[in-house]
Formats: structure tokens, C-alpha cells, sequence
């Protein structure tokens, strides 16, 4: 399965296509990765375009599970301001205390979205942003 997505996520497609038909399709593979599967993804994520990342990373809420998870921790640290913010849209999806407790291993998650808080102009990054931040900070 994971060679199907890995196909998906390369094709280029436009915009419009994607939103409306490569997430899905990314999604129905993704119900049927094996752990061998979820295991490339892993392996193979951080050598993929930021394109092929960026369309990963809106995907991996299908079942919120530890290799999503794991997988958009790992995209986190990448230089990308739009994945990062993806992933940071994505992660709110996940049960908040599992997700807290892999992010405030890595503080500097936490830094870079209260960064991107105080600089962004754009008002729904910053509601996502907000939202998530005020998630990760509820006891």
C-alpha cells in the first residue's frame, strides 16, 4: 500500500484535484497500511518533496493512531512554514493527551507556534494556531 501512496502523493495534480479527490484516496489507503506500511511511511517521509510532505501531513488524522502521530512530530522540525502549519491543523484532531504528552517532549514545537502566533497575519493560521496552543496549555 505504501507504494500506491507514494504514487498518489507524487502526482502532480492541481489544488482543486487534490482537496477534492487525493485526500480521500489518500485516506482510504491509509486505512489499509499495514505496520510495514506505516514503518516506510516513517522511514521515507523526511526524503520526500515538501509538496509530497505537505499533502502527507493534511492526511494523517484517518485514524489518529502513535505512527500518525509519530509522523507529524517528525514534520514539525522541518523549515516549512505552510507544513507546519498543516501539521499543527492536523494534530488538533488527535486526543488531546496523547498528543500533549509527545509535544512537551519536544518544547521547541510549542516555541516555533507561539513564533508563528506573533508574526502571522493570516486569521485562520492564527485560530488554528490559538486553539491548539490553548489545548496544549489546559490542564
Amino acid at each position: 500500500m505504501y507504494i500506491e501512496l507514494d504514487k498518489l502523493l507524487s502526482a502532480d495534480t492541481t489544488v482543486d484535484s487534490w482537496y477534492d479527490e487525493g485526500y480521500i484516496l489518500v485516506s482510504e489507503i491509509l486505512s489499509y497500511f499495514s505496520l510495514n506500511d506505516w514503518e516506510e511511511l516513517s522511514n521515507q517521509v523526511r526524503n520526500k518533496p515538501i509538496e509530497w510532505q505537505r499533502k502527507i501531513a493534511y492526511c494523517l488524522d484517518n485514524e489518529c493512531n502513535e505512527y500518525e502521530l509519530n509522523i507529524l512530530i517528525d514534520l514539525l522540525n522541518i523549515n516549512d512554514k505552510e507544513l507546519f502549519e498543516i501539521c499543527i491543523d492536523t494534530l488538533r484532531s488527535f486526543p488531546i493527551e496523547e498528543r500533549k504528552k509527545l509535544i512537551l517532549e519536544h518544547p521547541q514545537i510549542l516555541e516555533r507556534a507561539n513564533h508563528v502566533l506573533a508574526t502571522t497575519e493570516n486569521s485562520p493560521v492564527k485560530l488554528v494556531l490559538q486553539d491548539f496552543l490553548s489545548k496544549m496549555n489546559s490542564n
